[in-house]
């Protein structure tokens, strides 16, 4: 019997898709959070997780990055759901690592033919998708490091002008396109702070705005890390 893991905080939806697929012959397991979700994905290995993008504490696009990024998880096939019908969106969950991304209303039936659609490919398949997710996160890393090298040589060219501190739209690094770590959606930038000792040593700050929940966030590019601000 497969086992099917649904990601979902909503009770009513994750309900409603886990009695049709045990009338199925489903084994399921529920999530109602993103980490609840990655920790029986990682102890209990289902089968195919189903997952929703809004998740609490790890988005559903999180979670699939984690979970192609564990040695043990890289192959399991994922469905995202999503009530966004933005292309955009569905490049996002594409990218994260999803096999398939389904848009919300989406009937319990459909649901269930995308599961046995997936379960019937070859193992070959999957490794290969894989592969491809692979390259595509090395294709990433390699822009990131080209970026990082841009951005060196700026700071080498104008090391001997003098140093502009404050805030600018025009910052040394380009601000990256981020999505916001509550609900997923890409957040809106806003203006950058450029600071530091001297221009050697300087430090940068974007800014972002999610107007889907109304946050906002700071992007630290020393530390690389997000920080929700209000």
């Amino acid at each position: 019997m497969a086992r099917a893991l649904l990601a979902d905080r909503d009770v009513d939806s994750r309900q409603m898709y886990a009695e049709f697929l045990r009338l199925d012959a489903y084994e399921i397991d529920e999530a109602e959070d993103g980490r609840e979700a990655l920790a029986k994905a990682l102890s209990r290995r289902p089968d195919v997780l189903v997952t929703e993008t809004r998740l609490p504490y790890l988005s559903g696009f999180e979670l699939c990055r984690l979970l192609r990024r564990d040695e043990q998880t890289r192959t399991m096939p994922i469905i995202v759901l999503t009530a966004d019908a933005m292309e955009r969106d569905v490049r996002l969950a594409v990218a994260a690592g999803a096999d398939r991304v389904l848009i919300k209303p989406c009937l319990p039936e459909q649901l269930s033919e995308q599961i046995s659609a997936l379960l019937s490919y070859s193992s070959r398949l999957r490794e290969r998708g894989a592969a491809l997710r692979g390259r595509l996160h090395r294709q990433v890393a390699r822009a990131n490091e080209l970026i990082e090298q841009s951005a060196e040589n700026i700071r080498r060219r104008t090391r001997n002008r003098s140093f502009d501190r404050g805030v600018t739209m025009h910052p040394p690094v380009p601000p990256l396109e981020l999505a916001c770590p509550k609900c997923g959606k890409p957040m809106s930038y806003e203006k950058s702070h450029v600071g530091g000792v001297n221009e050697e040593h300087a430090e940068q700050w974007d800014y972002f705005n999610c107007f889907s929940c109304g946050c906002s966030f700071e992007y630290r590019h020393r530390t690389r890390l997000v920080r929700q601000l209000g």
